[in-house]
């Protein structure tokens, strides 16, 4: 049986087994994921969910991010998963389709304070294994499944891999907890969430719930059914646990949108600058792009969710704005007349050279017509901070993280975060971590 090699990575993982990059990529997915998490604090789904967790779910030993509150470990799962989701800004990989880390930062973070003592070591080891339990789950749902499902729907099994890791579940327990995951984590079906934006996303919030309550309900004795991993029909996604390392095939995400808008904004941000073209000189902005891409809304944003899961808005807030952040999907800006008017002017033109390479690359060419009857062309687009593409470097996810954090938590604890993160597998415990992702009472 497939899990039984799974059963074995969990078991047998410790962080001295892991290569050196592999060790130094978890601190920068920790860095990425929890800057994501602390922006997406500050949106009305995360405050939502703040309010209902602290009602329904009890209260126990895990932190809420950015509040003095407590709750259980499934509900700070919950509440933390739709904040790391929230602004759409956090990390993906591209053959899985989805967001490993926002699915399965929250369950760590949650497990880690379910246990008496959790050090650095411990933590990135968990989260390593976490991800990439994740994402082989992603590749298995997505080949045996036919409609394209949301990343909650593996996400989940790869958080009770890192919290059963954490938690010191037997083997016994592992395999009920990822069984239980799989068969209860919300299989979504993710074009439904993209035709009609709304808080439900990518069903990340309930995915990491599930990989935590499964967790829970393993170490009191409730059985599950087979995990996902029996049912892979490629042998070598399994086989290559501990070997090959899917954490190091991730893209990061510059801007607070759609990675398949994001080489839309790169291409008219990249005009505007070498034609020193002016917003009000534009007449027409062209984007040759695939299907999917092109099935995202291009009506105005009435929320958030609307604003991050638009193809027209962020391409025209960043000309705009000359960047996309949590700031510039949130409202009053999503709400700007002069955004809403340069909207009107984009269209959108599927070619098959794009659709081909979909979803390996997310890729696009970029025509703005301005009122004089120039025609500008970017040239073939690729989303930045990809495989694909260039990836960021160390000082420019810590750029990233200093941009959305600082305006939740402040300059002082936004900067002891990227320094304490730096050197994480040194923290014997990791009290000082959570005190500075909380709020004084």
């Amino acid at each position: 049986m497939y899990s039984d090699t799974v059963l074995d990575f969990i078991e047998d993982s410790q962080w001295d087994s892991f290569p050196s990059h592999v060790q130094h990529q978890s601190k920068r997915c920790l860095l990425d994921t929890l800057g994501a998490m602390i922006a997406g604090t500050r949106t009305p789904v995360y405050d939502l969910m703040h309010r209902y967790v602290l009602s329904q779910m009890g209260t126990g030993p895990a932190v809420l991010m950015n509040s003095p509150g407590k709750t259980s470990t499934t509900g700070a799962a919950l509440a933390n998963g739709y904040a790391a989701n929230a602004l759409d800004i956090d990390d993906g990989c591209r053959l899985a389709k989805g967001h490993p880390g926002a699915s399965v930062l929250p369950v760590t973070l949650a497990a880690s304070q379910g246990i008496e003592v959790c050090n650095g070591k411990s933590f990135l080891t968990a989260l390593i294994i976490g991800y990439e339990t994740a994402i082989r789950a992603a590749y298995i749902r997505h080949a045996t499944c036919s409609v394209y499902h949301s990343s909650g729907s593996w996400g989940g099994i790869g958080g009770a891999a890192a919290a059963g890791k954490l938690m010191g579940l037997n083997r016994d327990e592992l395999f009920n907890a990822l069984g239980t995951a799989t068969y209860h984590v919300p299989n979504a079906p993710m074009m439904l969430g993209i035709e009609t934006p709304c808080m439900g996303k990518d069903s990340i919030g309930w995915g990491s719930f599930v990989g935590m309550a499964s967790v829970e309900m393993a170490r009191v004795g409730f059985t599950g059914p087979k995990p996902i991993f029996d049912e892979s029909p490629n042998q070598e996604w399994i086989t290559s646990l501990g070997n090959t390392f899917e954490i190091m095939n991730l893209f990061f995400k510059p801007y607070a949108a759609c990675r398949w808008a994001q080489p839309g904004v790169d291409g008219v941000l990249k005009i505007m600058e070498k034609e020193t073209l002016s917003v009000g000189n534009i007449r027409k902005i062209r984007v040759y792009t695939f299907s999917a891409a092109g099935a995202l809304s291009m009506k105005p944003p009435l929320n958030t969710e609307d604003a991050q899961y638009n193809f027209a808005y962020p391409i025209a807030a960043a000309a705009i704005y000359g960047k996309i952040g949590p700031d510039q999907v949130q409202p009053p800006k999503i709400f700007d007349k002069d955004v809403l008017e340069l909207m009107d002017k984009i269209s959108v033109i599927v070619e098959d050279q794009y659709q081909k390479e979909f979803p390996a690359k997310t890729l696009a060419n970029i025509e703005i017509e301005d009122f004089s009857g120039n025609c500008y062309q970017s040239g073939v687009m690729s989303a930045r901070w990809d495989l694909s593409n260039t990836l960021p470097t160390d000082e420019e996810l810590e750029t990233k993280f200093v941009w959305i954090v600082e305006p939740a938590l402040g300059k002082e604890k936004t900067i002891s975060l990227v320094e304490l993160i730096r050197n994480f597998e040194h923290c014997e415990t990791i009290d000082s971590l959570i005190a500075l992702c909380i709020k004084s009472t």
